[in-house]
């Protein structure tokens, strides 16, 4: 499974946990490893927040998400201050290209030298990191890498937040690598399409050989969706979430009201996974897409796997992002548990002394 030490990996260390800060809710995780490729759970921690404190840059807001933050983790009962922290799809960019093979040493200054075609802001305010993937699968004669990268302030400003805390920060990743980590079970035998719907975004990602091989990000997740069932239903924006959660695509509940409603959205979103699809078999025409993995808000709504099956042509089914880690029979986890595909991704990185 990828394990690249994307974005920075200060040093090796013993105990850490994941710390997923999301538009939506704060979430903490921290295993035990119990084999190979496998955990079990010592401490997990849960606390929704508005998108306002999410996302504000006011030192109100920050102060406020940093008290959310010391609650969730001392309610949790994680102890170590080490940790491995996300850093949001819609801040990061990450891009796989072909590069001639060479040591290490040669391929950093390589990357340094044609940075700039492959980032989609000015080098000198990025923080980059790039992770060799390995025989390029339609260029033997090249190798690709994985490069990403964010804005250097973005960077500092995150470390801060946490550090200011008291924690260390040993990692910082982009949440579509943590949920690949989380999600995708290894030695498949076709590439899989990963598609996580978050609150305000939807990351997508195809994986081939346990690497991922296209990333990206899809600028619009359930709030989307929620809106435009308010706008179609004339519902308020509790029930029309509620709707969706719960009806989801099923044809025969509220007579399908909810379907047509969204149909506008879902098309877009189709045609944005279609895209990709064939992006990547453009890059890649000896391989096929297998199979669409759920994550996330996709995982839950009801009958969008048979929707997305249907109108992507590709089988669709709901990935389980604790299918690696032995968990205990926790009703009040069970509730949220989809939405921790980018903290357990985090806690099961590969971090040694």
């Amino acid at each position: 499974m990828y394990n690249g030490d994307i974005m920075a990996i200060l040093k090796g260390v013993g105990d850490f946990f994941g710390l997923d800060i999301g538009t939506s809710a704060v979430r903490v995780v921290q295993l035990a490893p119990s084999g190979q490729g496998r955990w079990s759970l010592r401490h997990y921690g849960y606390a929704p927040i508005d998108l306002k404190t999410a996302t504000a840059d006011s030192p109100e807001a920050r102060r406020h998400l940093g008290e959310v933050i010391m609650t969730v983790v001392g309610q949790s009962g994680i102890k170590t201050k080490n940790v491995a922290v996300n850093m949001p799809s819609n801040k990061t960019f990450i891009t796989v290209v072909d590069m001639p093979v060479g040591s290490q040493d040669e391929q950093r200054e390589l990357i340094k030298y044609q940075l700039g075609e492959f980032i989609p802001i000015p080098v000198e305010e990025a923080k980059v990191d790039w992770r060799v993937l390995g025989q390029s699968l339609h260029d033997p004669s090249q190798q690709e890498v994985l490069i990403a990268s964010t804005a250097v302030n973005y960077a500092e400003e995150r470390m801060e937040l946490v550090e200011g805390l008291g924690f260390e920060v040993i990692a910082a990743e982009p949440d579509p690598l943590a949920m690949i980590r989380s999600t995708v079970m290894p030695g498949m035998k076709d590439a899989q399409l990963v598609v996580d719907i978050k609150e305000e975004s939807i990351n997508v990602a195809i994986v081939y050989g346990d690497m991922p091989r296209l990333v990206r990000t899809i600028p619009n997740g359930l709030t989307t969706l929620v809106h435009s069932a308010v706008q179609n239903l004339n519902v308020q924006e509790d029930q029309a979430r509620q709707f969706i959660l719960k009806f989801g695509l099923t044809p025969d509940k509220l007579e399908g009201q909810v379907v047509t409603a969204l149909a506008s959205t879902l098309e877009g979103i189709v045609s944005e996974l279609s895209k990709s699809v064939k992006f990547f078999q453009a890059r890649y025409p000896s391989l096929t897409v297998g199979g669409i993995s759920l994550v996330g808000y996709a995982s839950t709504i009801p009958q969008l796997d048979q929707y997305l099956a249907t109108k992507v042509g590709i089988p669709a089914s709901s990935a389980n992002p604790w299918q690696k880690v032995a968990t205990p029979n926790d009703q009040q986890l069970a509730t949220v548990a989809a939405e921790f595909s980018v903290a357990v991704g985090l806690a099961q990185r590969e971090n040694k002394i």
